[in-house]
């Protein structure tokens, strides 16, 4: 008999028909009357419920029949007499596809989030992952669906490459050299010439400097993929393999920028409300109880747009006022995420697109203000609202949302060939694998713009989930690659 999944057998009113359903067993109550069985095959949150009359079936077979077993269940459809289901299935047959023994660690019981990322390969088969992971699956489509509606071409950058678009060194190298045999030059340094590629390439960090090379082809292009970085950091928001969104547009200004980031998130946020009802009431009955109301306030409000300077100035009125920060938040400071909360949650209670950043924290490629004189001497205050940056500032758009801070991080590039080795040379880069970047510059440049979205903060904030590793299926972090 052809299987039906369980979220049509759900939405069946065709009462009386027989019907076959096969899945994973969440719970079995059993008595001399009757047993029920709650199926569950992952099409949804919801389980169906199997009524079983023991005296038909083998006692053994229903033995079996254990939390966590594989099971089919055919019987006749009828309408359920309990509470908050529509339907159920009267059994007529069973067949035990997979056994689970009492070691199995996803019992009903409850466990740990750090007791289920030690059993990553059977978390999934929990309520609560099953519920993340649908959302996750929903929320890709909702990036591909709204950049096709929207006219842009899904590009595929490369996962090797021989330079590093953040300029941070925090790369995992990719070779086929014998790490037992080295061979190095006079200088102590590795000799690539007889590697794979022929020269030193790593894992990228993002797909950002190829995607401007389409932009400027194609005109709006997006990149949707994995990317990596080496960084020795155990927090709650950071992997060490993730995804990243990456659009890059052809002709785009800062506040244009800005609305698209703001255009883009909302999409994705009401595609969850619109699509994911039944895992999100569960995540804000089990996780956080403010998870929907939050997702509903991000629609309704408008973001506020605010340049660094200026929430610099709210930081340090805070600071007078009595509020403690861990890290600094002077003029100049990269801000942590608790600055960055503090203004979302606290000052404006809204999502924040904080412009303007000071140059000397953000990437090379990203367009300089120009220049604004200032009356008041060198180093002065800044503490009035206003204030005039001390120093240079770029056109960085980053996007920072309650519960997470920095979600989108985005600027508008600098398109001047000049400018750009200008700040390249400021900074001493080495722009032997950047050649080819630099000639956009050179040959038709135009004005352009883009952002990164890592996915799995959009997974965070959308889920109310409290940790990144538990939004990726199988998570990668400093001394851990099982799975």
């Amino acid at each position: 008999m052809t299987r039906t999944k369980i979220i049509d057998a759900l939405q069946c009113t065709d009462y009386g028909k027989e019907i076959c359903v096969k899945g994973w067993v969440r719970t079995h109550r059993s008595s001399k009357a009757v047993d029920f069985i709650a199926l569950n095959d992952g099409s949804t949150i919801k389980n169906i419920q199997i009524v079983v009359d023991p005296t038909k079936f083998d006692e053994q077979l229903l033995k079996d029949i254990t939390t966590g077993a594989c099971i089919s269940a055919v019987g006749t459809l009828v309408e359920s007499q309990g509470a908050g289901q529509t339907s159920e299935i009267q059994a007529t047959d069973l067949e035990v596809y997979g056994l689970c023994d009492n070691t199995y660690p996803m019992q009903k019981k409850g466990q740990s989030f750090e007791v289920m990322r030690k059993n990553a390969h059977m978390r999934l088969r929990t309520n609560t992952f099953g519920a993340v992971m649908r959302i996750r699956h929903n929320m890709a489509m909702a990036i591909h669906t709204y950049f096709h509606e929207h006219g842009f071409f899904y590009f595929h950058t490369p996962l090797i490459t021989a330079s590093d678009c953040e300029g941070a060194g925090n790369m995992f190298q990719v070779t086929t050299k014998n790490l037992y045999d080295l061979k190095k030059d006079e200088q102590g340094k590795i000799i690539y010439d007889d590697d794979f590629f022929g020269e030193q390439t790593s894992l990228t960090v993002s797909g950002q400097l190829e995607g401007e090379l389409g932009a400027t082809a194609l005109g709006a292009i997006y990149t949707f993929g994995p990317t990596f970085r080496a960084e020795n950091s155990n927090t709650p928001r950071h992997l060490a393999e993730f995804w990243m969104v990456e659009p890059e547009v052809a002709f785009l200004d800062q506040e244009e920028l800005m609305d698209l980031e703001e255009d883009f998130i909302k999409y994705c946020v009401r595609w969850a409300l619109d699509n994911c009802k039944d895992d999100l009431e569960f995540l804000n009955k089990m996780i956080d109880k403010t998870l929907i109301e939050r997702l509903e306030g991000v629609l309704k409000d408008t973001f506020v747009r605010l340049p660094y300077t200026e929430g610099i100035n709210i930081l340090q009125e805070a600071i007078k006022k009595g509020k403690k920060f861990e890290f600094p938040c002077n003029w100049g400071d990269d801000l942590a995420s608790e600055h960055e909360r503090y203004l979302v949650e606290e000052h404006f209670k809204k999502p924040v697109i904080m412009t303007d950043y000071p140059r000397e924290f953000k990437s090379f490629y990203m367009k300089q203000n120009e220049p604004v004189q200032v009356e008041e001497p060198s180093g002065a205050s800044i503490g009035y609202k206003g204030a005039v940056a001390p120093g240079p500032t770029m056109q960085g758009t980053d996007v920072l949302f309650p519960q997470i801070g920095e979600i989108i991080g985005g600027s508008v590039r600098e398109e001047s060939y000049d400018k750009l080795m200008g700040e390249v040379n400021r900074r001493k880069m080495d722009t032997t694998h950047l050649w080819w970047y630099l000639d956009t510059r050179r040959w038709g440049s135009c004005p352009h713009a883009g952002f990164g979205l890592g996915f799995e903060r959009l997974i965070l904030f959308v889920t109310g989930m409290q940790n990144i590793r538990d939004v990726i299926p199988f998570p990668r972090t400093p001394k851990s690659a099982e799975f």
